[in-house]
């Protein structure tokens, strides 16, 4: 259907696009843990209305909770 050199060019361009894509999802993912270390994790805690952030993970005002699994129903039981 296609030439073999158009097949060659679309495979190294998807690739190229799909290495881009990899690199940027890195770079964030750094920033972010980055940011999370040097603050110690103050920051995702932050919105939580209290004055020991100990006790905001819970409590269900604070929206981070580093213990709480959140997962779908349909998801669970394998029908998403």
């Amino acid at each position: 259907l296609f030439s073999p050199l158009l097949q060659k060019w679309a495979v190294f361009t998807l690739s190229a696009c799909s290495s881009l894509g990899c690199l940027s999802c890195l770079l964030g993912l750094a920033v972010s843990v980055g940011l999370t270390l040097g603050s110690q994790g103050r920051v995702l805690l932050a919105p939580c209305p209290f004055a020991n952030v100990a006790l905001a993970p819970v409590s269900r005002e604070c929206p981070f909770d580093p213990t709480r699994v959140y997962v779908s129903p349909q998801w669970a039981v394998g029908w998403g």
